[in-house]
């Protein structure tokens, strides 16, 4: 697996020429919790679909 630091440079390569502060701001903020939705997973720390639901269904009454 790819360093943090070569993940961040080999993103950085392929964005085109004319991508802004803000593109590369915006795609290490995305990948990022991209990463951490992951490690939720591997770790158990999520909802299934039906919790989800019902957790939708209380915060709506």
């Amino acid at each position: 697996m790819d360093t943090i630091k070569e993940a961040i440079l080999s993103m950085v390569k392929e964005m085109p020429d004319n991508a802004t502060l803000e593109d590369v701001m915006e795609s290490l903020y995305v990948k990022q919790k991209i990463l951490k939705g992951k490690k939720q997973l591997e770790t158990g720390q999520f909802y299934t679909h039906e919790e989800a639901k019902g957790i939708m269904k209380e915060w709506l009454k």
